[in-house]
């Protein structure tokens, strides 16, 4: 391909890639035996990391971002934009993690390491990302006293707020919201390994 060619490619796979990403927010479930039902599970960081795997890392944050802005324009904010900005780093930062390790060697070993650390800087960084900037914000916003956020983790898990670490959010979010962020990533890597492989012939075979 011309490398005229090759942009328009880029831009109509990131173009088709966020409208997906958008589409998978609405696809969202809570899983309240696991974790407080106002934190809802979904997939739609899987055409990012797609994207990042076949354009690079730059076009997963890319998608990331339009999904979250094309979710603000068209459905609105419930949250301050909080809750989107939240989701539009943590996408961010499993994209960027995960694309450039793949990108280094792409093969089946270095897409498994790099999903898994992609996943994982997804969770680590869902602690200081919750603790400092969205829980405050829906303190602050909303009026919502921290301490009825925090019974909502202690009616899963009685005992979470007495861990000595001094601070009962803080052990709410180690808890709870990093394996849950870190599991979310690894489904998105484990359906990204399902599709890549034959989504990515298909498209290579409509644009030779």
């Amino acid at each position: 391909m011309t490398a005229k060619q090759i942009k328009i490619y880029k831009i109509t796979m990131t173009g088709m890639l966020s409208a997906i990403a958008f589409i998978l927010m609405f696809v969202e479930f809570p899983i309240p035996a696991l974790i407080p039902a106002f934190i809802k599970f979904d997939v739609s960081d899987l055409p990012a990391l797609f994207g990042s795997f076949i354009l690079g890392p730059f076009y997963g944050v890319l998608i990331e971002l339009i999904k979250n802005l094309l979710h603000i324009l068209i459905k609105g904010t419930s949250s301050a934009f909080i809750g989107e900005l939240s989701n539009f780093l943590l996408g961010s930062a499993f994209c960027i993690v995960a694309g450039f390790i793949y990108k280094s060697n792409k093969n089946k070993k270095t897409a498994l390491i790099a999903c898994i650390c992609g996943a994982l800087s997804m969770g680590l960084l869902s602690l200081p990302l919750n603790y400092f900037l969205v829980y405050p914000a829906y303190v602050k916003f909303y009026k919502l006293p921290l301490e009825a956020i925090i019974g909502m983790y202690t009616e899963i898990l009685g005992s979470v707020s007495k861990i000595p670490t001094g601070n009962a959010l803080f052990n709410c979010l180690l808890i709870f919201n990093v394996p849950f962020t870190f599991v979310k990533g690894i489904v998105d890597s484990i359906l990204c390994f399902i599709i890549y492989k034959p989504l990515s012939k298909f498209i290579k075979s409509k644009i030779k």
